[in-house]
């Protein structure tokens, strides 16, 4: 091949790996990876109770993403993962809860 078209092709993988790392910080940053995150990122585990059922939340320090796990006793267990966009689950007994990326969690009874 000439040194002409070497250079084409070497230019052309360089404009795509810089265009892949773009977009693949977009999407870290905008929190459409779960799962992706290193543990290193999440800030630790904050209990609180909401009634009879015991919360633990932590947030993401590199992205807008919060975890959640929420348990009545031992008999239930809810895990919601809020990546970006807010997230709602529904208990058993009619409890809703909402957790916010930015790691705030509500409960509504019905």
């Amino acid at each position: 091949m000439p040194p002409n078209r070497h250079r084409a092709i070497g230019w052309a993988l360089g404009f795509l790996a810089v265009v892949l790392l773009a977009f693949t910080g977009l999407f870290f940053h905008q929190g459409k990876t779960p799962g992706l995150y290193p543990e290193r990122s999440w800030g630790p585990w904050r209990s609180e109770r909401m009634g009879s059922w015991s919360t633990y939340v932590r947030i993401n320090s590199w992205t807008h993403a919060a975890q959640a796990r929420i348990h009545y006793g031992k008999a239930e267990e809810i895990h919601l993962d809020a990546y970006g966009e807010t997230r709602d689950a529904t208990s058993p007994f009619g409890t809703v809860f909402t957790l916010t990326p930015d790691g705030r969690l509500t409960a509504k009874q019905p």
